[in-house]
């Protein structure tokens, strides 16, 4: 994923700077709606239920917001498709989709842990364009927008120049289905908690994103992720000047669950560190069949 990716996929997509200013603005309107219901329902939730795995959530408000950005998003543009969480497909995702993520770190707002988001993008043929995240929290609204790049509350944002992983900050994340699959991230939280001067585990995708977009973190990994936990940060990452790949290939996969984004110095050095891990022994963690209790 090259730093034009999401100009060049506007470009392909046919869309004017007026049809991307107009759709930014949508993106911004339905990414605000929804962290609005999520800041009113913030320590009044009236449901929450198990959707599979332990610590795979969803709530009142997931299911509020969602309903209200879409509609919203169909009244608005009607002729783009849409892929939301809780809802599923809308319309032809072959085309220009929207995917919206209405509550990011569900898991964190159902605690009272202020790091959650809602998350909007717009994607084409599987390739981010543009996107919204607004963590109301937080006081954070963030956006990237073709030809014109990332910000946070209006002001220009870009990522870290750190070229060094002893000296970056990196944040990462644990998929629904760790305790079913060796492949489950402990082994490279570890590997690189020894090799940098932090790994961080925030629990929303969209933000750890923005967060390497603003250079407050200088790199971030994680697998099994879903294209709308990916769809909005990535548009922010890439237009603030960050790498983006899947590190397993070194190539970038919206339907792989897996991601890459650092500081471009930090690139070629965190894939090879990834690439060197190998899982941990089920014993130094309990056996998933014994140990059952979610995050």
């Amino acid at each position: 994923m090259n730093s034009l990716l999401c100009e060049n996929a506007s470009e392909e997509a046919g869309l004017t700077s007026s049809d991307i200013k107009e759709l930014s603005a949508i993106c911004k309107e339905a990414a605000s709606m929804g962290s609005m219901i999520l800041k009113n329902n913030f320590g009044n939730i009236s449901k929450i239920k198990h959707k599979g795995s332990g610590g795979d959530l969803v709530t009142n408000a997931d299911l509020e917001a969602e309903s209200a950005i879409i509609n919203y998003l169909r009244k608005e543009s009607p002729e783009i498709a849409i892929l939301a969480e809780e809802t599923g497909s809308i319309g032809n995702n072959d085309s220009l989709t929207w995917c919206i993520d209405p509550l990011d770190g569900t898991t964190n707002f159902a605690h009272g842990f202020p790091f959650f988001a809602t998350s909007i993008g717009l994607i084409w043929r599987k390739i981010p364009i543009l996107g919204s995240i607004s963590a109301p929290a937080l006081g954070e609204n963030y956006c990237g927008i073709p030809r014109k790049g990332s910000f946070c509350n209006g002001e220009r944002i870009y990522s870290s120049n750190t070229k060094s992983l002893q000296e970056s900050l990196l944040v990462t994340g644990f998929a629904y289905d760790r305790q079913k699959v060796k492949d489950n991230n402990y082994a490279e939280f570890c590997w690189l908690t020894h090799r940098t001067h932090g790994v961080r585990r925030a629990g929303a995708a969209s933000l750890d994103l923005a967060y390497v977009a603003s250079g407050k973190i200088d790199g971030y990994w994680e697998r099994g992720l879903s294209p709308w936990d990916l769809a909005g940060g990535l548009p922010i990452a890439e237009l603030a000047g960050c790498e983006i790949s899947d590190y397993k290939t070194g190539e970038f996969d919206l339907n792989s669950g897996r991601v890459l984004a650092c500081a471009p110095g930090l690139k070629e050095s965190l894939l090879n560190e990834l690439k060197k891990v190998q899982p941990l022994p089920e014993a130094t963690y309990g056996s998933s069949q014994i140990d059952s209790i979610g995050s």
